[in-house]
């Protein structure tokens, strides 16, 4: 649901809850994803949003209608999650409007939905490969796809690329959706104000980590803003914590990122790793302050290492939680977000 006029910039920083919550205020003293640039696949991003300007590059469109270069939103969803990841507001002190994890990374562009929720396998196989020859390093996504892209999100974690997928908003389905299913997929689920499950998040052996995914307000097309639930959102924030935390600790590599964000996340639910919470709840000034491998990180333990080989569409139900190692991986300075879930948003998202 969007919020109708920019008349109500001046009170979305104090809706959004997840601001103080996360305690950005503090993060932001730290890191601000300087760097670091993250490429959101999704309905395209408005590149005059006030909370924007500046922050988003020239991207490139894998559907048909657009500009061709992931300028232009025909809903509003990908703006959205742009800001959750990157708007930086605007007024005096950019404390207006809406204020993204990391304020100070780019955003690179992808249009690969046409307004329907629904990602055709062939053209996110397209957008990924892509992405990553233009030195993606986070790909985050929200619209269904099918086995189709599987090989390519294969190939991009192999090239070191984090790849941070919704885990979808159909828990009465008991399955999580593609690709947050598929081995290596940081797969993340929702909370609400309460710190608690939400509602709509998909429980499961793939879930690895939590983050505010109720009633979150962002940026959203024609400069205006939305408000939205569902796992979405909670994916594009831990996206942009992920970039926060690389840009602050630039020598980690891909696995090495995930690896602390779900060491350093506050463990809920049941003690260790359980299919609501995963690891636990994001935890990004925690995440600031710890030095990686550090004795001051959370005993949670981590997911299994990903296998050398490659994997098989028919081996993804076997995905328990996230697969985590420490491998060798080439960090370059560019982050790919692509949003997925088995339906991209409830309802109101």
């Amino acid at each position: 649901m969007a919020i109708e006029s920019p008349a109500f910039a001046d009170k979305i920083r104090n809706d959004q809850w997840q601001v103080s919550y996360l305690e950005l205020a503090k993060a932001h003293q730290i890191s601000q994803g300087e760097g670091i640039t993250v490429a959101v696949l999704d309905s395209g991003i408005d590149p005059d949003h006030p909370d924007l300007t500046g922050n988003v590059l020239k991207g490139f469109d894998v559907v048909t209608g657009g500009s061709g270069d992931g300028w232009g939103d025909v809903d509003g969803h990908g703006t959205g999650m742009a800001g959750l990841v990157a708007a930086h507001g605007h007024g005096a002190g950019n404390g207006d409007g809406a204020l993204g994890l990391a304020p100070k990374a780019k955003i690179l562009p992808v249009r690969i939905d046409t307004g329907s929720g629904i990602g055709q396998g062939d053209a996110m196989a397209i957008a990924i490969d892509e992405a990553v020859k233009r030195g993606a390093k986070i790909i985050s996504i929200s619209i269904t796809t099918d086995n189709r892209a599987y090989d390519p999100i294969q190939r991009a974690i192999k090239a070191g690329v984090i790849v941070v997928s919704s885990v979808g908003n159909r828990p009465k389905d008991h399955f999580i959706g593609d690709p947050g299913a598929y081995p290596g997929v940081l797969a993340v689920g929702a909370t609400g104000k309460d710190g608690n499950i939400a509602n709509e998040s998909v429980r499961g052996k793939a879930v690895a980590l939590v983050a505010p995914g109720v009633d979150i307000v962002s940026s959203s097309k024609d400069g205006k803003y939305r408000i939205g639930t569902g796992t979405s959102p909670s994916t594009a924030i831990v996206a942009g914590a992920a970039a926060s935390v690389w840009s602050k600790y630039p020598q980690l590599t891909s696995t090495q990122v995930i690896d602390h964000l779900t060491k350093t996340a506050v463990d809920k639910g049941t003690p260790g790793r359980d299919d609501e919470y995963g690891f636990g709840a994001l935890d990004l000034v925690k995440a600031l302050n710890t030095a990686p491998g550090s004795a001051n990180a959370s005993t949670t333990p981590t997911g299994p290492a990903a296998t050398d080989g490659p994997s098989t569409p028919e081996d993804k139900s076997s995905n328990t939680g996230l697969y985590v190692g420490i491998g060798a991986a080439v960090l370059v300075a560019i982050i790919v977000i692509v949003m997925v879930s088995r339906r991209r948003r409830s309802p109101s998202a």
